[in-house]
């Protein structure tokens, strides 16, 4: 089962938990025992899995990759000038895959999973892939 959904992002730089609406698709699915795959097909947004407890980690992050990959660089030549993008959503992936256990998503007591967006405000889409035994 494949399912896409979509998100309107509303800064350049920001991390969106998505948790809620995957694990609504599995329980959607009555998959008991499998794994779900969270695809994205953008170049300039990524997943990840990150603590989901204290929003300051979110900002933490994005500082940091701001830091490493300033959205300016005099050696950047990509015409679009949104380089900086590229290089977090290579940081971040474009997938997470995550074990399914007795109809919940099998995460960590903090984790949650988060679309991050680099090149906004867009309207951003995600795909969910959902296997395994009901």
């Amino acid at each position: 089962m494949l399912v896409t959904e979509t998100l309107r992002t509303l800064r350049r730089d920001e991390m969106i938990d998505i948790t809620r609406q995957v694990q609504s698709h599995v329980q959607a699915a009555g998959i008991q025992s499998g794994e779900v795959l969270v695809y994205c097909p953008h170049t300039t947004a990524g997943l990840t899995i990150q603590e989901n407890a204290d929003p300051d980690v979110k900002h933490d992050i994005l500082l940091r990759l701001d830091e490493v990959y300033p959205w300016e660089h005099p050696r950047y030549r990509h015409a679009e000038g949104n380089t900086a993008a590229h290089l977090k959503a290579l940081t971040t992936g474009t997938s997470q895959l995550v074990p399914i256990e007795g109809g919940r998503l099998a995460l960590g007591r903090w984790q949650g999973i988060y679309f991050c967006e680099f090149d906004g405000s867009r309207s951003r889409e995600y795909r969910i892939r959902i296997t395994g035994d009901r």
